[in-house]
């Protein structure tokens, strides 16, 4: 079996992996989505195993699909590895999967530093799912984003570590407070990420608990926009204290709120990688 997965098909199926979507990985293999789903069924056939599944509106690899995947990376990476050293060229890029929180917030300098060493770097913007799923399948060799509890299969560094706050105008009622609690915001205007995504999970679970209710002024994606429509005085926003926030504006944490823990991920067999290790030094 293994002679026959050693073709382009590994390489559809890494950029897959890497991706999650038909359409973007087709257009990275410059080939059409019918022919990539096609592939990928005869790789599950191969295999004797489904790869992927729907989870919702998303797809996700199975276990079968991880361990294909990392195959898939490692035995790409020997062979860029092999074709450098015969050709001398330069080794291929440090990937890098975080969410745009801590590319805005977090990891600017670190990305600067490394490159300023003439190394160079492949940016993947994921959720949190999507990073651990991009360093196990290893089409990512290093992950940072913000987790509840850090996985045991990988390599995890506690990388920083920030309250949640509430952003509000300087003119805000509770403006001059050094800290609030959940508690303190029943009735107000929130701006609030779209129903599911994480972050407004985490503040509607403590808000049930509590006998808690508000009114969602406006449902935004991103911190930078949240912050916009605090800006023309839609509401007041709960976000990840790493956002940097600045005048007219200002924040109290919220003292009932769980700590946001930001952690560096890596595979165990990638831990000692020269680029992890330099990476690692500029972080």
């Amino acid at each position: 079996m293994i002679d026959a997965l050693i073709s382009d098909d590994l390489d559809a199926f890494a950029a897959f992996a890497a991706r999650l979507n038909f359409t973007r990985a087709a257009e990275d293999l410059h080939v059409s989505q019918p022919a990539l789903h096609t592939r990928i069924r005869k790789l599950e056939g191969r295999v004797g195993a489904r790869l992927y599944r729907r989870a919702g509106r998303r797809l996700e690899l199975t276990v079968a699909g991880e361990r294909l995947a990392a195959f898939a990376h490692d035995a790409l990476d020997r062979a860029e590895a092999f074709a450098a050293s015969v050709t001398a060229e330069p080794p291929r890029p440090l990937a890098l999967a975080a969410g745009s929180g801590a590319y805005l917030y977090l990891l600017g300098d670190a990305i600067q530093g490394y490159l300023a060493g003439g190394t160079r770097l492949r940016l993947m913007t994921t959720d949190a799912e999507a990073t651990l799923a991009a360093v196990r399948a290893g089409s990512a060799d290093v992950g940072v984003t913000a987790l509840d509890v850090p996985p045991d299969d990988l390599d995890v560094r506690p990388l920083a570590r920030f309250p949640q706050v509430f952003v509000m105008p300087a003119e805000h009622r509770y403006a001059r407070r050094r800290s609030l609690r959940l508690a303190d915001l029943a009735g107000e205007p929130l701006i609030l990420p779209p129903t599911g995504r994480p972050h407004r999970r985490v503040i509607e679970a403590r808000g049930h608990d509590e006998g808690i209710t508000w009114s969602v002024a406006v449902e935004a994606e991103g911190w930078e926009l949240m912050l916009q429509f605090v800006r023309l005085g839609v509401g007041g926003a709960i976000v990840n204290g790493s956002v940097v926030v600045a005048p007219p504006l200002v924040t109290a944490p919220v003292s009932d709120l769980p700590v946001v823990r930001y952690y560096l991920l890596t595979r165990p067999d990638r831990a000692d990688d020269p680029r992890v290790r330099r990476f690692r030094e500029a972080l």
